[in-house]
């Protein structure tokens, strides 16, 4: 069985997920929920605030390459604050086609954890000192996990790169 849009067999990405995090001694909680039409619906799901749902939203950089922005469920990429981090005039959403080629995730399901290429990850400050959910690499399944273990784990740039939705 293979899953439709990528063409990948069924739990590829999730199995990709759970073996990086254990390469990088990071304890996750996997857990499987109903789908989401929303991120205050799986928020509402997962018993969590949307604050508490990390996206992992991948960003292209202007020399084609990408970074991952780890971001709040209730705040948005703070775009002058992140390409001042990065140091570049210009930093763009990719589409959903370009994000999946990127990291082997579709968009929902994307996670640092387990991309097809370890992009820099930048994460915001806000997260910090907290337990999060995060994409787990396939629909129906979310992780948990310690933001700072995560952050520690990824080697990310913890910095202020947000701002209110």
């Amino acid at each position: 069985m293979t899953d439709g849009m990528t063409g990948a067999p069924a739990g590829a990405g999730r199995e990709r997920f759970l073996a990086d995090a254990a390469v990088r001694g990071l304890i996750v909680q996997l857990v499987e929920r109903p789908a989401a039409n929303s991120l205050e619906e799986a928020a509402r799901i997962q018993g969590i605030r949307a604050a508490d749902i990390v996206k992992s939203l991948v960003v292209r950089h202007k020399d084609g390459s990408f970074l991952f922005a780890l971001i709040p469920g209730d705040r948005q990429i703070s775009w002058p604050k992140l390409r001042a981090l990065v140091g570049v005039n210009k930093l763009s959403l990719p589409p959903a086609d370009v994000a999946l080629g990127a990291t082997g995730y579709e968009r929902g399901t994307i996670t640092p954890l387990g991309s097809t290429v370890a992009w820099p990850v930048y994460a915001d400050q806000s997260i910090a000192g907290r337990r999060v959910s995060m994409g787990a690499g396939e629909h129906g399944y979310s992780a948990f996990v310690d933001a700072d273990d995560l952050t520690a784990a990824l080697g990310a740039v913890v910095a202020d790169i947000s701002e209110p939705n």
